[in-house]
């Protein structure tokens, strides 16, 4: 659903400013504490409660009040979009989790704590998004949605346990297409709708450090490689009702990309100011020349691609 998309864009601006503006100017500030700060903590804990309630309560006044109501129930969505909506929710709360728990880590929490309370963050708040859709008559909860919640906290914790450091990063980029203006109602007007509507120019990246898996390499340890998906032709959810809304009755098709990437987390600063934005914007995968395979038969290639 691209609502799901537009909260964490939601999410994502606040735990940025949070981190990066909010707090005191003073760089050591910006320093996470070697022992559990309980004023910090509880800044943090109280400051994620403030925002998830009032982000719910806000939609469940704006957006499904506008829908009637009914019993709670599931949907099966899970062939539509190509399952890029999918990848949005692995790729929402991987993030969602990752800055709570680097949230918990400035504060002195415990590892533990920081797995456990602050990477479960964007499971259980897009959780509770889910929740919201199975109580409205126009949506439904999905369960491929959840099961893409969790495997994007999944990721980032799995990874904790096992390399105690993340080596493969879920990230975004996006690029406009035609197809917006066939349906501008559903897949965004302008450009900053587009970028949340349109599934046909967005795309899902893991970016590998190369770095992590050689330690002993001269490889730039912020050098990764970058795999990507993407579709097109898109201008309903599912193929059946294309033509009903588009003339030109465009065909669907996957994408797989294969790129260059930055991990911005890992250029060398002594600055936990930088270091804060850079964890910020790791998020946004890098333009860089791109190999693209089309339906599995056709290679392109791209100098720049975004």
């Amino acid at each position: 659903m691209i609502l799901k998309f537009k909260v964490f864009v939601i999410f994502f601006l606040f735990i940025g400013f949070q981190i990066a503006f909010s707090q005191n100017q003073e760089e050591s500030f910006f320093k996470p504490s070697d022992s559990l700060n309980a004023k910090r903590q509880n800044s943090v804990i109280i400051s994620e409660a403030v925002l998830a309630t009032g982000t719910l309560i806000g939609l469940n006044q704006l957006w499904y009040a506008e829908y009637p109501k009914s019993n709670f129930h599931f949907i099966n969505d899970n062939s539509e979009w190509l399952q890029m909506d999918k990848a949005g929710h692995v790729f929402s709360s991987y993030h969602l989790g990752r800055f709570g728990a680097e949230m918990l880590h400035w504060s002195g929490a415990t590892k533990r704590n920081q797995l456990l309370y602050g990477a479960g963050l964007g499971f259980a708040f897009l959780t509770a998004v889910e929740v919201l859709d199975g109580y409205s008559s126009e949506w439904g909860a999905s369960s491929g949605d959840i099961i893409a919640n969790a495997a994007g906290t999944a990721l980032y914790v799995s990874q904790e346990l096992i390399w105690k450091e993340q080596r493969i990063t879920p990230k975004f980029s996006f690029h406009t297409t035609k197809y917006a203006s066939e349906r501008p109602e559903v897949l965004g007007s302008f450009f900053s709708e587009q970028i949340l509507k349109d599934y046909n120019g967005q795309t899902y990246w893991l970016s590998v450090n190369l770095h992590s898996f050689a330690k002993g390499s001269k490889i730039p340890k912020w050098l990764n490689v970058a795999l990507g998906y993407g579709a097109e032709g898109m201008i309903t959810g599912r193929n059946e009702n294309r033509t009903t809304f588009s003339a030109s009755n465009p065909q669907r098709f996957r994408q797989f990309y294969l790129s260059l990437d930055v991990d911005l987390t890992k250029i060398k600063t002594n600055s936990h100011f930088l270091k804060t934005v850079f964890s910020v914007f790791n998020t946004i995968k890098i333009p860089a020349p791109t190999i693209e395979l089309v339906r599995f038969n056709e290679v392109k290639y791209h100098l720049i691609y975004f």
